[in-house]
């Protein structure tokens, strides 16, 4: 087999995970704030702990007073089902699927709920006709695609006179995208994505007409304990205060609130912002000098930017697996290869925790794993 030379320089973090993803830069578990650690979640210190850190998502993202912001268990996937359960069924449901994750929520909505819902698709890389969707009906959706790479590209096609309810999947957008809060009633994300954060906890944002859905309707099934967001006929308003439903991991809640002082520290919301769409900038200038790579969303509008998907000329699952073995043995790229369930590809994180010049390092490790790759499999068949 032919020997490619090897690049010169590798990435200084080559975490190019889709979650959980980089850290921030300069990140230390020494770092940490651990006073708490070891102490009841309810006792004092613990509550202020987790308002500190609802209130620092509220600062970063600019979330207006109307909407209520809670830390809530499971992830991303918690706290949307969360939201699914427990307000679901007061009306029809209109479920978008362009990727593995909203064809989720059409499983829970079809499946687990039988709600019959209105299914509207789209292949991997392409985004559906959002001007056909019926905003009678309550509409579910991935604000960004994280294993497609294909996002909304803003909230224009969500009409302010509308009956149904929007609840956006938004794990990997928030603090991506400028969100326009008064289009979304339901929205939910994790740390472990744009923040960098550790897994296991989702956040639940709720505007006024998801909070009217909640206080007006129960729903005709059951609820776990852990969806329960009513309390004598009221929202239990202490879970958007830091009063957690389960015990959460303090730990976590801390290296979330060392990620959101960090982000403040390069200008809040904007500044996460600027560094992923540079990130996404640099990752796009070595597609396009490339002629074996593309994008799997092929319309930059709705392109992501922190979940870039790529194709890669004539590879199939086994080349990509292969492919991203190489980088990773080298250290110079890991946990790259796209979602098991979408098109076989390359998929690169291009959040804010990432750094443009590990990004930029990348594109000559790319070259040769893909040489290397064809060359190994030119000699096997």
């Amino acid at each position: 087999m032919t020997d490619f030379p090897k690049p010169a320089t590798k990435p200084a973090r080559p975490h190019f995970s889709s979650g959980p993803c980089a850290k921030p830069p300069g990140y230390d578990p020494a770092k940490l704030a651990t006073e708490v650690l070891g102490r009841s979640h309810r006792s004092k210190l613990g509550k202020d702990r987790l308002a500190l850190c609802i209130n620092l998502m509220r600062e970063l993202l600019n979330l207006p007073e109307t909407h209520r912001i809670g830390i809530v268990p499971g992830s991303d996937t918690g706290a949307f089902e969360m939201a699914m359960w427990t307000m679901l069924g007061a009306r029809p449901v209109t479920t978008l699927a362009w990727e593995s994750f909203g064809e989720g929520w059409v499983t829970d909505a079809a499946k687990q709920l039988k709600l019959d819902p209105t299914i509207i698709r789209a292949d991997y890389g392409q985004l559906l006709d959002l001007g056909a969707v019926d905003w009678s009906n309550d509409v579910l959706f991935t604000w960004n695609g994280t294993t497609s790479g294909v996002r909304v590209p803003n909230g224009d096609w969500i009409p302010a006179d509308r009956e149904g309810l929007t609840f956006a999947d938004s794990t990997s957008a928030v603090f991506a995208y400028d969100m326009p809060w008064d289009k979304i009633d339901v929205a939910t994300f994790s740390w472990q994505k744009v923040l960098g954060g550790e897994g296991g906890h989702g956040v639940l944002i709720l505007g006024p007409r998801a909070v009217e859905r909640l206080e007006q309707y129960t729903p005709a099934w059951p609820l776990p304990k852990v969806f329960r967001l009513m309390s004598k006929g009221k929202l239990a308003e202490g879970v958007f205060k830091g009063e957690t439903i389960n015990t959460p991991s303090m730990l976590a809640v801390e290296d979330a609130i060392f990620a959101l002082e960090w982000a403040k520290t390069i200008g809040g919301a904007k500044g996460l912002i600027a560094r992923a769409q540079a990130n996404a900038d640099a990752l796009n200038a070595i597609v396009e000098a490339r002629p074996w790579l593309g994008h799997l969303a092929a319309d930059p509008a709705s392109r992501s930017i922190t979940s870039v998907c790529l194709t890669v000329e004539g590879a199939d699952a086994d080349f990509i697996k292969k492919m991203a073995s190489l980088l990773e043995k080298e250290d110079a790229a890991y946990d790259v290869a796209g979602y098991r369930d979408a098109p076989a590809g390359l998929r690169i994180w291009c959040g804010a925790t990432v750094e443009t010049a590990d990004i930029e390092a990348l594109g000559p490790w790319l070259d040769w794993a893909y040489a290397q790759t064809k060359a190994a499999l030119a000699v096997a068949a």
